[in-house]
């Protein structure tokens, strides 16, 4: 693999990774309203399901998935589901502050699951190993993946951290309805722009 090559896989992981999706806007409103430690953890699980599905991909459910077109159909609205019921999470959210609980802040496994299920992430995978390395050996697969990782933690954590600075300025609950209301209403928006 050449320095060029690299130079662009990496490029590709990182525009991929901190252009806006729902892990993203999830990142960020997990840190806001719980934290930078909830919002690292989350990523975290988010970053490792994201390339363990990246490895999957690259060592052959891709061809599955272009062999038979149903599953990316069911991956699909599997996923528009998911997203529409975090979105509706977010939306319903008091906004308390001060309830002391985080039973419903993201998790390790909501991160890891997510990406399954984000189209975003199955885009991402397919569309950059098969732009970048199409008929791509265990090496060049587990080299992309190796740069992706780093990236793909690094980019989510800008969106954990802009969320922990807005948490600071949403420090009321009707403030913090707002934001999660903002945010809910973009998440659920997103999924309308899979569908074209």
């Amino acid at each position: 693999m050449t320095l060029s090559l690299l130079l662009s896989m990496s490029l590709f992981a990182l525009a991929a990774s901190l252009s806006p999706g729902p892990v993203n806007l999830l990142s960020l409103s997990g840190s806001a309203r719980y934290g930078t430690r909830v919002g690292l953890i989350y990523i975290t699980g988010a970053t490792l399901g994201f390339i363990a599905l990246f490895l999957l991909i690259g060592f052959g459910l891709g061809f599955l998935v272009d062999q038979l077109d149903w599953i990316t159909q069911a991956l699909q609205w599997f996923g528009i589901a998911f997203l529409l019921y975090l979105s509706y999470q977010l939306f319903m959210d008091n906004g308390d502050l001060n309830s002391g609980s985080s039973d419903n802040a993201p998790t390790f496994m909501t991160g890891a699951i997510m990406q399954w299920l984000n189209p975003k992430a199955w885009l991402a995978s397919l569309s950059g190993i098969s732009a970048y390395i199409p008929n791509a050996e265990t090496t060049e697969i587990v080299v992309f993946a190796s740069l992706y990782l780093p990236i793909c933690w690094l980019s989510l954590s800008v969106w954990v951290w802009i969320g922990k600075a807005l948490g600071q300025f949403f420090k009321s609950p009707r403030k913090m309805r707002l934001l999660n209301k903002s945010l809910a209403i973009l998440l659920a928006g997103s999924c309308g722009l899979i569908l074209l």
